[in-house]
């Protein structure tokens, strides 16, 4: 884009055209930066939509002090950081990347790990952590560091030195282990539906 200062005032006066045209612009950028960032379980095109959102209502406030691809970046960066706090204070849903038979299993005493139910509590973290440790040295590291210590696969390729798509691999290959040891402890049954208790 040759003219983005122009571009603004375009937008700002509310010309659908210039809008795209930003939309354009921006898109590298914004997408590489929520690629980068977004929590495990955010998806990628919802985040870049909140965070164009968030540079249209908030375009009155940037007052060319820095350039404004500055300014987008610490949006999105904002955006990302929003969403990874939402996803810390809610870190049940992170299970949730098994199918959801296999997920309400753990989930349902992870959203609330005192609750008792009439026939006594079904799954609770200590319960958990002790399938954890069963699992391959490896397997209990991916899967520590992608659902307790929230970590996207950059960083655990950072912390770990095994390559993206491997860390993919190992994550899924842990969660079929982990799944099947629910399986062979009656937490869930073969089709992955939460035991009855």
């Amino acid at each position: 884009m040759n003219n983005v200062a122009a571009c603004l005032s375009k937008v700002r006066k509310g010309n659908q055209e210039a809008a795209r045209e930003l939309v354009e612009y921006l898109q590298p950028m914004v997408t590489k930066i929520v690629r980068a960032r977004r929590p495990w379980r955010a998806a990628e095109e919802d985040l870049i939509q909140e965070v164009y959102k968030k540079v249209f209502v908030r375009l009155k406030q940037y007052k060319k002090e820095v350039p404004f691809h500055h300014w987008v970046s610490r949006v999105a960066v904002s955006t990302c950081i929003d969403a990874l706090r939402y996803q810390k204070r809610r870190p049940e849903y992170r299970w949730a990347d098994m199918s959801e038979t296999e997920a309400e299993a753990v989930e349902s005493n992870l959203i609330d790990q005192q609750a008792e139910s009439p026939k006594g509590l079904l799954v609770d973290s200590e319960v958990i952590h002790s399938f954890i440790s069963k699992l391959k040295v490896n397997d209990q590291k991916v899967i520590r560091l992608f659902y307790f210590e929230y970590k996207n696969s950059e960083e655990i390729a950072a912390l770990t030195g095994w390559s993206e798509p491997t860390i993919k691999v190992k994550a899924f290959r842990a969660r079929s282990r982990l799944k099947n040891l629910l399986i062979e402890n009656n937490i869930l049954d073969r089709t992955g539906r939460m035991v009855e208790r």
